[in-house]
């Protein structure tokens, strides 16, 4: 009887770490399949869906208080009926100025709106039409956000975060200090002084 409760006892021993050792391995594996979305917000509004919604990157690197900040976007319609971005409201800037091109129209003049034909993807920060938040209250930097509400005259209000956008290319660096260099002037500059002693010596 005590053989085979000290057998028991022992099985369960060794089984405890394989099975704590698999548990674990599943939580790992599947944390790793979830990714951020690293290119802009997005969000979601009746048949409208918005990607990538971003601050366009600074040319300087940041924004300074009172500059302008053009924000882009992908807006999805998937609906059959066409809608309209009417306006864009929040804090952080004095006003905002939208440009849109009005689509089927002889005219070329721009509006304060942006139309979204039904199935169609426009692309704001383009020639489909520009949104631009003026005179920012404090800088901005890369990463930080702003809180937008869109309104659409059909798909009614959405929140989303507006982000700094990184820069689509990486950035030049300024060229570092060749210690390589400056090591062969240390030596060309000792052997020069040795020379002028032994010169002095002979002499």
């Amino acid at each position: 009887m005590k053989r085979a409760l000290r057998a028991a006892i022992v099985g369960v021993a060794l089984f405890s770490p394989v099975a704590l050792s698999a548990c674990s391995a599943g939580q790992v594996a599947q944390t790793a399949t979830q990714e951020r979305d690293k290119v802009g917000a997005m969000a979601e509004v009746g048949d409208l869906t918005l990607r990538q919604v971003n601050l366009a990157h600074p040319r300087s690197g940041s924004y300074d208080a009172g500059d302008d900040a053009e924000l882009t976007m992908a807006i999805v319609n998937t609906g059959d009926e066409a809608d309209t971005l009417v306006s864009v409201e929040g804090e952080g800037f004095g006003d905002v100025e939208i440009a849109g091109t009005p689509s089927g129209s002889a005219s070329t003049s721009a509006s304060d709106e942006i139309e979204l034909p039904a199935d169609t993807t426009v692309f704001v920060g383009s020639d489909d039409g520009t949104i631009t938040l003026t005179d920012l209250d404090e800088p901005l930097t890369v990463g930080q956000h702003l809180s937008l509400v869109l309104t659409f005259e059909n798909a009614g209000e959405v929140t989303v975060m507006a982000t700094v956008a990184t820069p689509a290319e990486e950035l030049e660096r300024e060229e570092g200090f060749d210690f390589h260099h400056s090591e062969e002037e240390g030596t060309e500059g000792a052997e020069d002084v040795a020379r002028e002693r032994e010169s002095a010596v002979g002499d």
